[in-house]
C-alpha cells in the first residue's frame, strides 16, 4: 500500500488525476467482444475506441506490454502497449505507475493479436482510478471468510460471485412478474413498529426520539398486509427486509428478505398453487426444473405431495402419533431418537420438534407439510374438520423449509384470544411471543374477507437454486466483527 500511495502522489505531482471525474469511454468491453469477437489472428479493423476497465492481469516486458482489462459484468479485453505506438515516456509511465486492480482508460485501434486475442492497441492511456490495496491472486482465489466479509473483493475476482447477484435478481424479478400477472398489488409497510407480531421471533429494539417511544424492527410483514386486504386490496404483496434478533448459522441470518402475499376469497390450497407457480416460474427463468442439492436431486416436475404432520411423524418413529398423544410418550420417543428437548415443552411443541428433527430432513422432493397443531401458527384458521389442527402448511424442498402458508384466521374473537395467550407467554418470559396488537384486531373487527396468505424466504429460495449457504446468497451478510476494521 505504501508503494501504491507513492504512485498516487507521483501522478498528482505531475498534474495528472488519479481519480478523474469521467474517463473517456466509447464502448464497453462486452460491446467490443460482441462486435469484433470473430476477428482472425493478426487482423486489424481501423476502429479506434476508448475503453475503461480494471487491470486484472499485467505483463510488462521490454517494448511490448500486455494487460487484461475487466468490467463489472465480467467481460474482459486485452490491452497492448507498444513502444512504437505510445512512445518512451508513456510506456515508462505505464510500467512505473499501473498496478493490478487499477482502473485505466486505454485509447487505440481494435485488433487481434498474433495469438488471436481481441485487443486494443493503445496509442494513449490514462489512470481512471488508482487502487491502493492489492487484489488477491486470481489463481489462488479468495478465502471463504474474505468472500463474505469483503464481498466487493469477491465480486472482483470470482465470476461465481457476480453470477450469484444476477441469479438472485432474476429470482426476485420472476416473483414480481408472476404476482403482477395474477393482479397482485405491491405495497410497502412499516419497518419501524410499535408492536411486533406476525411471527414467533425475538425483535430488535430501538428508540424513536421524536416521540420518545420504544420501537422494534419488524419481524414479519403479515399484520399490515392483512390490514390492506381488510381495506379492499384483495391481492397484495410485499418483498421486504425482516429483522429477527436470533442466531446466525448456515440457514439463518438476523436480517433477511421475505415475500408475503395475501389473497381474498381463497385458502391454504389456493395459496399452494400460487407457491408452486412462483417457484416453477423462477426455475424456468434460471433454465432448469432439476436442481442438484447436497440432500439429493430435486425434480420440480415431479409430484408436489401433501404430508400431514402426525402421519409423517408416525411413519418415521414406527408408532401412531395423534393430537391426543401424551407429552410423556413424546418425551420417550425423543429420548429414543436422541432429539434434544426442553423439560417444560408441551405435546404440541414436542411434536413440532420431533418432526423438524426426524422427518423434515428426509423430505427432498417438494412436500407440503400440513395439518399442524394450533400452537405452531397463532394466526392460522382452525381446521375446517378437526379442531385439534389448524389450516397451515410448510413447503419443504431439499430437506429444508422454503415457505409457509395459511388459511388465514379472520375471526376477531378467536384472534383476540390467541393474541392474549401470546401476551401471557411473553409475560412468562417467552421473548419470541407476539405482542398484543389492538389496532390489528380493530381492523379484523371491521370484517376481513376469507383469505389465504404466503410467506416465502427469498434467501432460502436462492439457496435452493444455487446449492449454497445463506451467507453466499445475501450480498452483504451480517457477520461477527473481528479485529481492526481496516484489516
Amino acid at each position: 500500500m505504501r508503494i501504491r500511495m507513492e504512485k498516487r502522489e507521483r501522478l498528482l505531482e505531475r498534474g495528472e488525476e488519479a481519480y478523474p471525474v469521467k474517463p473517456r469511454r466509447t464502448h464497453s468491453l462486452a460491446e467490443l467482444r460482441k462486435e469484433f469477437g470473430h476477428l482472425p489472428a493478426e487482423a486489424t479493423t481501423g476502429e479506434v475506441v476508448s475503453v475503461v476497465g480494471r487491470v486484472v492481469f499485467i505483463r510488462n516486458t521490454g517494448k511490448l506490454c500486455f494487460a487484461t482489462l475487466q468490467e463489472g459484468g465480467g467481460a474482459r479485453l486485452q490491452a497492448m502497449l507498444s513502444l512504437a505506438e505510445i512512445g518512451d515516456q508513456s510506456l515508462a509511465d505505464w510500467k512505473a505507475l499501473v498496478d493490478l486492480g487499477d482502473h485505466v482508460e486505454v485509447h487505440g485501434e481494435v485488433i487481434s493479436s498474433r495469438r488471436g486475442e481481441l485487443s486494443v492497441m493503445a496509442d494513449q492511456w490514462s489512470m481512471a482510478s488508482k487502487a491502493l490495496r492489492p487484489l488477491p491472486t486470481l489463481h489462488a482465489g479468495v478465502s471463504e471468510e474474505t468472500r463474505v466479509r469483503q464481498r466487493y473483493v469477491d465480486l472482483m475476482v470470482r465470476e461465481e460471485a457476480r453470477e450469484m447477484v444476477r441469479t438472485r435478481a432474476a429470482i426476485v424479478r420472476s416473483i414480481r412478474e408472476t404476482l403482477h400477472s395474477l393482479e397482485y398489488v405491491e405495497v410497502e409497510t412499516p419497518i419501524l413498529q410499535l408492536v411486533h407480531g406476525g411471527a414467533a421471533a425475538r425483535p430488535f429494539e430501538t428508540h424513536l426520539n421524536a416521540f420518545d417511544q420504544k420501537m422494534t424492527l419488524r419481524i414479519a410483514l403479515e399484520l399490515y398486509l392483512k390490514r390492506a386486504v381488510v381495506g379492499g386490496i384483495d391481492r397484495v404483496y410485499e418483498i421486504g427486509r425482516i429483522f429477527r434478533n436470533e442466531g446466525v448459522d448456515s440457514t439463518h441470518s438476523p436480517e433477511f428478505t421475505m415475500l408475503e402475499c395475501y389473497e381474498a376469497y381463497t385458502d391454504q390450497f389456493g395459496m399452494a398453487e400460487r407457491m408452486k407457480e412462483i417457484i416453477l416460474n423462477c426455475a424456468d427463468v434460471l433454465g432448469t426444473r432439476t436442481i442438484e442439492t447436497e440432500a439429493g436431486v430435486v425434480d420440480l416436475d415431479g409430484e408436489w405431495r401433501w404430508l400431514g404432520v402426525y402421519p409423517g411423524l408416525s411413519e418415521v418413529v414406527g408408532s401412531q402419533i395423534t393430537p391426543e398423544t401424551s407429552a410423556e410418550e413424546l418425551r420417550h420417543i425423543a429420548d429414543v431418537h436422541q432429539v434434544k428437548i426442553a423439560p417444560d415443552w408441551g405435546s404440541e411443541k414436542l411434536v413440532l420438534e420431533l418432526f423438524g428433527e426426524l422427518v423434515e430432513p428426509t423430505l427432498i422432493q417438494p412436500t407440503f407439510v400440513y395439518d399442524y397443531p394450533p400452537s405452531a401458527q397463532p394466526l392460522a384458521r382452525p381446521h375446517r374438520e378437526d379442531p385439534a389442527l389448524i389450516e397451515a402448511w410448510d413447503l419443504i424442498i431439499g430437506g429444508m423449509e422454503r415457505g409457509t402458508a395459511f388459511s388465514e384466521l379472520i375471526d376477531p374473537v378467536v384472534q383476540r384470544a390467541r393474541l392474549v395467550e401470546q401476551s401471557r407467554q411473553g409475560a412468562a418470559g417467552d421473548d419470541e411471543a407476539m405482542q398484543f396488537d389492538e389496532d390489528f384486531l380493530r381492523a379484523l373487527e371491521y370484517g376481513a374477507p376469507p383469505m389465504g396468505g404466503i410467506g416465502l424466504g427469498i434467501d432460502r429460495l436462492v439457496m435452493l437454486f444455487t446449492n449454497t449457504g445463506i451467507r453466499e446468497t445475501i450480498l452483504f451478510p451480517i457477520l461477527k466483527p473481528v479485529g481492526d476494521s481496516r484489516a
